[in-house]
């Protein structure tokens, strides 16, 4: 085992929860995968930690947004189409959405997740969990101008000391974690009546699968 790379796993686990502080009762930070060093497995975890939290906070902000009605005031296509927001609950509106436009918004997400594996030192070789690399850094993975980055685009975070940095990395990994909870009760509650009690009746039965996106 990397003792660093654990060091600091467990100073994180102890600051983002000092209560329960370090638990990993499937001792996951002292294993191995894929042939791979210690080192390298506590960076893979931790950045899927990061990357599912903020995932799990875009859909959960969203959820609430698209819940309330609120919607981009222009058409969706070119044909003039409003976006699907009467068609009901967030799932319902996935599932109102063309073919090609959710190819479109899963493409877009694969060429996320391509780039964040393939520029700038990857989070198993060194780098850091959970950063994502300046698509002004590395133009030439870019197949036309992009005048932002996608994390932090205006520059706000550069300006931060890292004390700062270490203590966002904190309240976003725990924002993150409630946010798993979050979306998944909504999801569960609509899919499952009565099996997130505090949401009954709160959110309208769903009967597609929302773990099928083009079903």
């Amino acid at each position: 085992v990397t003792q660093a790379a654990k060091d600091d796993l467990i100073a994180v686990a102890e600051k983002s929860n000092p209560v329960l502080k370090y638990y990993d009762p499937l001792q996951l930070a002292s294993t191995t995968i894929w042939g791979e060093t210690n080192e390298a497995t506590i960076g893979f975890l931790r950045h899927a930690e990061v990357k599912h939290g903020r995932v799990a906070m875009a859909a959960f902000v969203g959820y609430i947004v698209q819940s309330n009605g609120l919607h981009f005031p222009f058409p969706i296509d070119f044909a003039g189409n409003p976006y699907p927001y009467a068609a009901g609950s967030p799932p319902e509106q996935w599932d109102a959405l063309s073919d090609p436009a959710k190819w479109q918004i899963l493409l877009f997400i694969g060429f996320l997740e391509w780039f964040s594996e393939a520029a700038g030192t990857h989070y198993m070789r060194g780098g850091k969990p959970g950063d994502f690399p300046n698509f002004s850094d590395n133009k030439d993975l870019i197949p036309h101008p992009v005048p932002l980055n996608l994390f932090d685009p205006f520059g706000l975070s550069a300006k931060k000391s890292e004390a700062q940095k270490a203590e966002g990395l904190i309240k976003e990994l725990n924002n993150g974690r409630l946010a798993q909870i979050g979306i998944i009760a909504f999801l569960s509650e609509q899919k499952v009546e009565g099996s997130v009690p505090l949401l009954k009746g709160l959110v309208p039965h769903y009967n597609g699968e929302p773990m099928a996106p083009f079903s």
